[in-house]
């Protein structure tokens, strides 16, 4: 199956899924309409008590949006929604304490996108969190952070040796180390998302990039590393990064691994950051992924899969307990459907990795996306579950 074959297909699955995915408010949540056009940002409230909210965004414009809950500083993001097709609303549910932050639509999910202020006040009639399930929250928090710390030190240790081997010319073992490595930052990729610039410098891909911006990270070097032919890079013929060119982007992508390992050091998480966390990593794999887009060169779009996949079930274990004692039936959906899911993509490994993901037939891909629209839809409602 052609690498476009394969991009038209899974790219005509994400718009049925993107058409599909309309939520409801939760029950128990106080609700604000957000309406994000390619020039305005509109909250039918910029006040609202502590406790849990839920942002029903509505994209109302032309282009496909992402809506941001973000601290008072504008840079740490507390909670996002991505993918919000035109004319399709979406929902983000999460606990928020009181005190100052901002909001911000990113009209084509590029730039710094069109903030906003929200305040959140004091709700004297929230119900407290009970000892018991405060000890379940803490546990989860506690085992997940450990998680996030486990994959990135995992990476920074697996993205020193691949940059190095990168940077030296040795090609071969360069290629055979660059899925394994980037595994584990798919893993936490949500992770790496809250921490401002971290994520588009380290994984930003090319068809992304904004006018003047400089290219950096993972897809520079995969580029690099499988070269396309002149049909597949627009018409002209790749030209190879010099030895100078290739130790500034091997150094670039160690240096902001690093920078990413210190940010986790020392995690400050909630449960609905963790549970929304799992629904964006999944929704990276249905409206990302799926499209063969990430990884558009070497083809290791499988892979990638597995790491966000992973990522979403350990966020879910994690949170199992809380879950099982307030909806055990949703626990057991999800987790039937994350068997389904993993058993579909058992199939297609191969040795330590998996097959290119240009092998796969478009009936295979299709199975895939029915797959993950299956886990996606229950999985949506983990957050408002758990707080």
């Amino acid at each position: 199956m052609k690498s476009s074959q394969l991009g038209a297909l899974a790219l005509s699955l994400s718009l049925l899924a993107l058409t599909a995915c309309t939520d409801n408010t939760p029950a128990g949540a106080s609700a604000v309409t957000v309406s994000s056009t390619e020039t305005e940002c509109k909250l039918s409230s910029t006040e609202v008590k502590a406790g849990k909210n839920t942002f029903s965004v509505t994209n109302n414009g032309s282009q496909v949006t992402e809506f941001y809950v973000l601290a008072e500083d504008g840079l740490r993001i507390i909670s996002e929604v991505e993918n919000i097709g035109p004319g399709i609303t979406r929902d983000l549910t999460l606990e928020l304490a009181e005190g100052k932050y901002q909001t911000s639509c990113k009209p084509g999910m590029v730039g710094d996108g069109i903030k906003g202020e929200l305040t959140v006040l004091a709700n004297p009639d929230a119900s407290p969190v009970s000892a018991d399930e405060q000890a379940l929250r803490d546990t989860a928090i506690s085992q997940y952070s450990a998680y996030v710390k486990d994959q990135v030190e995992q990476l920074k240790t697996k993205t020193d040796t691949f940059a190095e081997a990168y940077a030296a010319g040795e090609d071969e073992r360069a290629r055979s180390l660059y899925a394994a490595t980037r595994l584990h930052y798919e893993r936490i990729e949500p992770v790496a998302e809250s921490f401002g610039d971290l994520d588009p410098l380290l994984d930003l891909r090319q068809a992304d990039l904004e006018e003047g911006q400089e290219w950096t990270g993972w897809h520079l070097i995969e580029k690099d590393l499988w070269q396309p032919s002149p049909e597949e890079n627009e018409g002209q013929t790749y030209q190879p990064l010099s030895p100078e060119q290739r130790q500034a982007a091997a150094q670039g992508l160690k240096d902001n691994t690093q920078a990413l390992y210190d940010q986790t050091r020392n995690l400050d998480l909630t449960v609905d950051q963790i549970a929304n966390g799992a629904k964006t990593l999944l929704d990276e794999v249905a409206f990302s992924k799926v499209t063969g887009e990430e990884e558009i060169w070497s083809h290791t779009d499988l892979s990638d899969f597995q790491g966000n996949v992973d990522g979403a079930r350990v966020a879910f274990e994690t949170l199992r307990p809380i879950l099982e004692a307030k909806n055990p039936q949703l626990a057991s959906s999800i987790e039937e459907r994350f068997g389904k899911l993993q058993a579909l993509l058992d199939l297609y490994k191969q040795g330590e990795g998996f097959v290119p993901y240009t092998d796969l037939t478009e009936e295979q891909v299709r199975e895939l996306s029915d797959a993950i629209d299956a886990l996606s839809e229950p999985l949506s409602q983990l957050a408002d579950a758990v707080i």
